[in-house]
């Protein structure tokens, strides 16, 4: 007797709020509309098959290839459901997504595809551009010599090959705008004209405040961004006559002409400040394009007291170890201790230390040389009254004594914490409290890096080798902070508006409350959710797990409707 009555479960979780966050942005048509469909090409679009990747990414942590097929075949009808298109598993093919990522990683078709998705962002979420940040992370793999896997100064891990990837991210939300991969051994100096331009392409806004580190304060790229109509913020690499500068800048501080302003967080002048600083102007030109562009640059020069602690406890540390270590180099007599026989193998090996531990000058050491002498009879066996003797002197040399130079100590605490910052933007525009507050929100891009490298996008480790492959999949990732991003902002931003905070989303304290909720923590409150679908006779019914008041408050502060997963529960008869 045939069976008569099945039954399939799909398990959805959060698939459907990403897909349909995705098809909010525009993502599907801005992907086809610059990756090329050959004539002959059947199912899929390039376009649908990159969000649907996409959603398994983000949903499963998972951006191999070879899942991919699999995790389609079994969340078949709630996809076809959600985008309203005929699926096959066989549009998710280790083939078909390869050709995905060669398509993503072709410079041509993925700077349009930045272009249009940022500006659809933008539009669709109404954000206010000001601040761009610009910075470079690396992606470390146990990738074999050849391609864009290369050994270079790491973040990560200095033993491994690895790739770079530099970012332009827009204020307040994080977002990526831009976004450069090249090999490892690059530095990061050249990278940040290349991707300030396609920022200011993007945006087509003038007046936008790039901030970035001190790679980033090159004489050449500050031009760049002037000449460009934009503005930069950055301190000082303390490198070449820069070094010699700030000790002047800070022998000034404080001074009739140069007094020292505090430094408060933003709206609370009361307190401890955080730092104390003064501005001065100079003038500044440099060559853009051929033509010389000149300009006035304010240099604010700032103490802050909590980088001053950290630095001197820090110097503490050493001059600690630096002192152990010179006591230990001479230990007192015994058996099995070494001894140095040698005056400069003394100073060397001291000196060394000294080094290592950069505290020359701030510490003194006294040695002195010590004889043993013992007389021996010369020749094997007993000594006799006739028998020959000889003295024989063994040297030492022994550390007595390891002293601080206080006086010195305490005028290099003096120094620190101080640091110079540039921008070009007008004291009537950005004061010089809102200029270090403005640099210190640098964490804002290091939060995009965190998703990019960790869960549940975990771009390392690649199970990709060829450098096409490896900048596709970057670019595929990107998209994926973009979505995270703006998930975890659009929530924040309408909580702020309602004056609201969200409870239930930490199952070890589900009446704790919390208004800057995080995107992974959102989308783990759409676990369990299950689409059963029986098929009886001619009969086919549909049920959905209903959705908790939780779950459709957070698609509400996404602007999305409950429907979206309620209508795919159904009943043909």
């Amino acid at each position: 007797m045939d069976k008569e009555l099945t039954v399939t479960t799909e398990r959805i979780d959060d698939l459907v709020l990403l897909i349909s966050m995705m098809m909010k942005l525009g993502l599907p048509e801005v992907l086809d509309r610059h990756i090329p469909r050959h004539w002959l090409q059947e199912g899929l679009s390039w376009g649908w098959v990159a969000t649907i990747w996409l959603a398994h990414i983000i949903s499963q942590g998972d951006h191999r290839k070879l899942t991919v097929r699999d995790w389609v075949e079994q969340a078949h009808t709630t996809l076809e459901k959600t985008t309203g298109l005929d699926i096959r598993d066989t549009d998710f093919t280790d083939d078909r997504l390869e050709i995905v990522l060669r398509e993503l990683s072709k410079e041509k078709y993925w700077g349009l595809i930045e272009r249009d998705l940022s500006r659809s962002v933008v539009r669709v979420y109404d954000l206010e551009a000001k601040v761009v940040r610009v910075d470079a992370t690396t992606v470390s793999g146990y990738h074999s010599e050849g391609g864009m896997f290369r050994f270079g100064k790491s973040k990560d891990n200095p033993a491994l090959r690895q790739v770079k990837v530099m970012m332009g991210t827009l204020d307040p939300l994080g977002m990526p705008v831009a976004t450069g991969v090249v090999s490892g051994e690059r530095a990061d100096d050249g990278l940040y004209i290349p991707v300030v331009d396609r920022v200011v392409s993007t945006l087509q806004k003038e007046g936008l405040l790039f901030v970035g580190d001190a790679k980033m304060s090159a004489l050449s790229t500050r031009a760049h961004i002037h000449a460009s109509e934009q503005h930069y913020l950055t301190p000082l690499a303390m490198t070449g006559k820069v070094a010699e500068e700030m000790k002047q800048w800070v022998r000034e501080a404080g001074d009739e002409e140069h007094p020292l302003t505090p430094i408060y967080v933003l709206g609370v002048e009361e307190g401890d400040p955080l730092a104390e600083g003064y501005e001065r102007s100079r003038r500044c030109s440099a060559r853009v394009g051929g033509r010389l562009v000149s300009w006035e640059e304010r240099v604010i020069v700032v103490r802050s007291f909590t980088y001053a602690k950290i630095l001197k406890n820090g110097l503490e540390k050493r001059v600690a170890k630096a002192t152990t270590r010179l006591q230990a180099l001479t230990p007192p007599r015994g058996r099995g201790r070494r001894r140095i026989k040698e005056e400069a193998v003394l100073k060397e090996k001291a000196d060394t230390i000294l080094k290592e531990y950069e505290v020359e000058g701030l510490l003194s050491y006294t040695f002195e040389r010590q004889v043993e002498r013992k007389v021996k009879y010369v020749g094997r066996g007993r000594g006799s009254a006739d028998r020959p003797q000889e003295v024989v002197e063994r040297v030492r040399y022994q550390i007595t004594s390891v002293v601080r130079d206080e006086e010195a100590i305490t005028a290099l605490e003096e120094t620190f914490g101080w640091r110079a910052y540039v921008t070009d933007v007008p004291a009537t525009h950005l004061s010089l409290q809102e200029a270090v507050l403005t640099y210190r929100e640098e964490w804002r891009i290091e939060s995009g890096f965190h998703r990019l490298k960790g869960a549940p996008l975990s771009i390392s480790p690649m199970y990709v080798r060829r450098d096409d492959q490896i900048t596709g999949l970057t670019n595929l990732l990107s998209i994926a902070v973009r979505v995270l991003t703006l998930i975890e902002f659009v929530v924040r931003r309408r909580l702020k508006e309602k004056g609201e905070k969200l409870t239930g989303l930490y199952k070890q304290n589900p009446k704790q409350a919390t208004d800057k909720p995080t995107a992974t923590r959102l989308l783990e409150a759409f676990s369990n959710i299950t689409l059963s679908v029986i098929q009886f006779r001619e009969e086919t019914i549909a049920h959905i797990t209903p959705l908790t008041e939780l779950q459709e408050h957070i698609l509400s502060l996404l602007g999305l409707s409950a429907d979206i997963y309620n209508s795919l529960a159904y009943n043909s008869t």
